[in-house]
């Protein structure tokens, strides 16, 4: 009898924490009014009726942000973007997850405006610890802003993906096991910006905003959030479930078919790697660019 009570109470416990882990993890509703709340600036964000499609307006007197209800441990986050056309220098579309806290973990896509006829630059970063200078930048395979097109990070216990249209631009592995800091501790909200970034953005700062050119406007739309809500415990959302599928070995590395786009995108399209930059490091690279990146 005693047997049993104890079989029960195990199968009770195994059960609640099945439904802890069904329960942290979320696919969003795509509608920008229920998953986000505006940080700055409401007067410049647009959101449509149904919820559905967002945007952002820059002009002289502010720029505007949003920011996910949510904080999420691991996950994949999607996001449509249309970025500013025209002339667009000295302006930032910012995209990314961070934890906001003193040495915080952070991964961003950061879109860099251009003068016209030039070509928009992404740059990615990824903050752990506190610590970032992992700047990567490329330029893209087709003209961002006559198109929405599907921006992804993939943040796993195992690789941090960064996606443009499902082809893998970058990764981060997992080194922590060799001493090399990575996010998976500090659970993260998503942000979306649209800021006066001129003082940097555009060669080095020498193009600035020009603002009879504005409103500058960036949209957003069809987005999904397929990731574990922040419950107070790690553990939930590093458990490796049906749901948590992010966690699971097949997910640890590229497949074949990305390792091969993954090196085309280096080969044609990276213009600036941390990892080759070593008049910045002087000849002291971080230990991570001398480890397998997949």
């Amino acid at each position: 009898m005693k047997h049993n009570h104890n079989l029960v109470f195990f199968s009770g416990v195994l059960a609640l924490s099945l439904l802890q882990i069904l329960e942290a993890s979320v696919v969003s509703t795509r509608d920008f009014n229920k998953d986000f709340f505006v940080m700055w600036s409401p007067s410049h964000v647009n959101t449509s009726a149904d919820g559905h499609a967002r945007s952002l307006r820059l002009d002289k007197e502010s720029g505007a942000g949003f920011a996910s209800n949510e904080l999420f441990l691991f996950g994949q986050v999607d996001m449509q973007i249309k970025l500013v056309t025209g002339d667009s220098a000295g302006t930032v579309v910012a995209y990314y997850l961070t934890s906001d806290q003193p040495n915080r973990d952070e991964i961003d896509f950061e879109f860099l405006g251009n003068v016209s006829g030039e070509p928009y630059i992404l740059q990615t970063n990824v903050f752990a610890d506190g610590f970032d200078n992992r700047e990567e930048r490329i330029y893209l395979w087709f003209d961002p802003t006559k198109d929405f097109h599907t921006y992804s990070i993939l943040w796993s216990i195992h690789q941090i993906v960064f996606m443009v249209d499902w082809v893998p631009i970058r990764t981060y592995k997992n080194h922590a096991d060799k001493g090399v800091a990575f996010p998976r501790w500090q659970p993260m909200s998503i942000k979306v910006s649209l800021w006066n970034g001129d003082s940097w953005a555009t060669r080095g700062g020498k193009d600035k905003i020009d603002w009879t050119k504005g409103p500058f406007i960036a949209s957003f739309g069809n987005y999904k959030i397929d990731a574990c809500i922040w419950k107070g415990n790690a553990r939930f959302c590093r458990a490796d479930s049906s749901t948590n599928w992010w966690n699971k070995v097949r997910f640890s590395t590229l497949t074949s078919t990305q390792r091969r786009l993954f090196r085309w995108v280096r080969n044609y399209h990276l213009i600036y790697d941390y990892c080759q930059d070593n008049k910045r490091f002087q000849n002291n690279l971080p230990k991570e660019c001398f480890l397998p990146k997949y």
